[in-house]
């Protein structure tokens, strides 16, 4: 996908378009998924006597034998999901605790005596075996649900690509160069005396306890804890965010206030409904509804505010999970969505902020694409959107070189503020000026477009090249997609790549039922699901811009979070304004509804939506269900040891011998379920064979064999008018 390229206009239904020229030949990526372990990801293994390991035998829930051994050795002993103490499996050495259990596997090697070396050695394997099979999970079948035009698709992401020789060696090499294995910490309650003494430093001094404990275990043990890098690798395995509880001083008078009125309103209730006026009944009657109701409505409002949190996120540990040094980046893209309408409604240089802000994010360049819906088919916007390019060529390096915040210019410079604090480069004085001196001409340049747009021509406008603008008719023009900063191009005045810059506008004809800016949001998605396909969709007004240059980083953290990340469907920010007095004296700043309502939903399940400011999982926004993990084996207990569980064992032999006319049945009953399937997909996202495959891959990323125009020609397919018939797009 080139950028600067031209234009892409057209109209699928009425077979005009307009092709960009330029191939680009795909690189593959492997899809570095199967990990297993619900802590570190490892495969669970087998146990000695080839039974798959079950640490728990009260959930079963899948945690390997080295996290199992580290976790009993060294944290609480608990389990994450159930908290029940670990019990002593067998093969495993004594800790503090296992006196009081009276265990079979005790009794029996009560008083077996191993030679120590032997000892060492079997332990010593037993590591080894772990650190090998690290990151070697089994391979991914969730494609086998899928119809068989769309299964099996092997996707290779827009961003990030590294090349790989061949399939059958990047898999070892994969493995054995990003993977390294660690000892996790214990997983412990947010909020509780361990992880409060792990973050006042204490852990440090158990990482160096237990390094000294290793050198009894065998030289390649003691060489593996004697690893500079442990530590920093151990962190990155800890959760990347947790719950902050409200002080107990602050919400506790709180807390209070709201029982007092509770009381009072029932003593109010009491009376008003054991008092009724005989004289007017009727409005006794409907006053009483209505109290009761309001009361009733007041008591839901209060239940949000009873137990807020606020959360704290760890981007260290992000960064040093998925961001290690001589490795390709493992963060995930995300795309970008910005819309507008009319640009005298909505200032062209305030688009142009919050897009520079997107540009010029501490994220990776080659893992961010920022859209920008034009719903109003504006020249202005077109024209103004592209000298936000050229000026991101300057501002983008600028920002990242001395570390600017905010990353919005007209904010930056207009804020009252120590801008020399915190910079030591000589530099930067005489760089800001140069810049600040830029960011003006430009400001000019925009406002001289502002003031050509004001007289329309009786003609229509007239694009450089002398072609009639597509948009001349708001309410009748075909789709226009235009890639401005892109893969191929975009450099900037550094020479390194800036991240994707496209502008589109749907296709709208008289006749056809646009949605708005819901349908405009719909349209960026099926355009994003075909170009780019990231896992993960920003999306904001064109007036939000990122005061945060680490926004992204700080969703990445819930929702890239190996043990809590694939149940996060989406991240809510909140939102700060500019430009209001200090007293707030009309509540323009929504602090009640951010900062006290947001928080107790938060406490209780999660904020709501509040249509800008999110970060979407693209497959929650398909109608996917969360990945499921692991099957756990199911445990029945034995009437030996009420402590202990075996596997239920699978029948071997059907009854009345109809096992062949049942696995016939089941095969019959999944080839239609196949058909009906495919089907479906082609009802709920419409006929585009791109988007639908686009839609299966989880972890995002574009079909191999689709060239940079084949996609620019369906993504004028999926934002043309008529896509939407007949689909489930505006209905669900």
């Amino acid at each position: 996908m080139e950028a600067s390229a031209g234009l892409v206009a057209g109209s699928h239904n009425r077979n005009e378009l307009v092709v960009i020229h330029g191939h680009e030949e795909p690189k593959p990526l492997k899809d570095l998924s199967g990990q297993v372990c619900e802590i570190c990801g490892d495969e669970i293994g087998l146990t000695v006597d080839g039974d798959l390991f079950v640490a728990c035998n009260e959930c079963g829930f899948p945690v390997c034998r080295p996290c199992y051994e580290y976790e009993r050795r060294e944290g609480s002993q608990l389990c994450p999901q159930c908290r029940t103490r670990y019990k002593r499996l067998k093969g495993s050495p004594r800790v503090e605790g296992d006196e009081d259990e009276e265990d079979v596997d005790d009794i029996e090697h009560e008083f077996n005596i191993d030679d120590e070396q032997n000892k060492n050695k079997n332990i010593a394997e037993a590591m080894l075996h772990g650190k090998m099979s690290y990151g070697r999970g089994p391979e991914d079948d969730e494609n086998a649900q899928y119809p068989p035009v769309i299964a099996g698709v092997r996707s290779r992401p827009v961003s990030g690509e590294f090349p790989i020789s061949s399939y059958a060696h990047g898999d070892q090499m994969l493995a054995s160069s990003l993977h390294k294995r660690v000892h996790p910490y214990p997983v412990s309650e947010p909020g509780s005396a361990r992880w409060d003494e792990k973050k006042e430093g204490a852990w440090k001094e158990r990482m160096d306890d237990w390094k000294m404990q290793q050198g009894n275990l065998g030289p390649d043990q003691a060489d593996d804890s004697a690893d500079p890098d442990m530590a920093m690798v151990d962190e990155a395995r800890q959760p990347f965010s947790r719950k902050v509880p409200i002080a107990s001083s602050k919400i506790n008078p709180y807390r209070m206030v709201i029982v007092a009125r509770l009381f009072i309103l029932a003593i109010f209730l009491r009376y008003r409904i054991l008092n009724p006026v005989h004289d007017a009944i009727g409005l006794w009657l409907t006053s009483i509804i209505c109290e009761i109701w309001f009361a009733f409505s007041w008591i839901l409002d209060q239940f949000p505010k009873w137990f807020p949190i606020d959360r704290e996120t760890y981007l260290d540990r992000l960064s040093l999970r998925y961001e290690r040094e001589g490795e390709p980046n493992m963060l995930s893209p995300v795309d970008i969505f910005v819309s507008t309408v009319d640009p005298m409604k909505e200032p062209p240089l305030v688009t142009a902020n919050t897009v520079l802000s997107i540009l010029a994010m501490d994220y990776p360049v080659d893992k961010i694409s920022c859209y920008i819906s034009d719903d109003g088919a504006s020249m202005l916007t077109f024209e103004a959107l592209s000298e936000t390019a050229e000026f991101a060529r300057k501002w983008v390096p600028f920002c990242k070189k001395f570390q600017i915040e905010p990353r919005a210019p007209e904010m930056y410079f207009s804020s009252k503020m120590d801008y020399l604090k915190d910079k030591v480069q000589p530099t930067f004085v005489k760089e800001r000026r140069a810049m600040k001196r830029e960011y003006e001409e430009f400001k000019v340049r925009i406002n001289a477009l502002v003031a050509k747009a004001m007289k329309v021509p009786q003609e229509g406008w007239i694009m450089q090249d002398g072609t009639p603008w597509p948009g001349n008719n708001t309410k009748d023009h075909p789709g226009m997609i235009q890639v401005f900063l892109g893969q191929s191009g975009g450099l900037d005045a550094d020479g390194n790549e800036l991240p994707r810059l496209v502008y589109v506008s749907r296709e709208k004809r008289p006749g056809f039922q646009h949605h708005k800016k819901a349908g405009a949001m719909n349209a960026l998605v099926r355009v994003s699901g075909v170009l780019t396909n990231a896992p993960f969709m920003l999306n904001l007004d064109c007036d939000h811009y990122l005061n945060n240059s680490k926004a992204a980083r700080e969703a990445m953290c819930f929702l890239m979070d190996p043990q809590i990340g694939r149940k996060v469907c989406y991240v809510q920010f909140p939102q700060r304004f500019d430009g209001i007095d200090r007293n707030d004296r009309y509540a323009n700043r929504n602090t009640v509804f951010f900062d006290i309502n947001m928080k107790g939903l938060d406490g209780i399940q999660g904020p709501v939506y509040v249509g800008t400011g999110c970060v979407f999982r693209r497959q929650a926004l398909y109608g996917y269900e969360p990945p499921k993990g692991p099957k756990r084996p199911k445990m029945v207990s034995c009437d030996c040891c009420p402590c202990f569980g075996r596997r239920k064992k699978l029948q071997k032999y059907a009854k009345h011998g109809v096992k062949g006319d049942v696995a016939n049945t089941q095969g019959f009953d999944d080839d239609k379920e196949l058909l009906m399937s495919q089907m479906n997909f082609e009802k709920k996202f419409g006929q585009s064979a791109i988007f639908v495959t686009s839609t299966l891959m989880v972890e995002g990323g574009v079909p191999p064999s689709s060239s940079p125009a084949a996609l620019l020609k369906e993504a004028i397919h999926v934002i043309s008018c008529g896509y939407e018939d007949k689909t489930e797009w505006g209905s669900e």
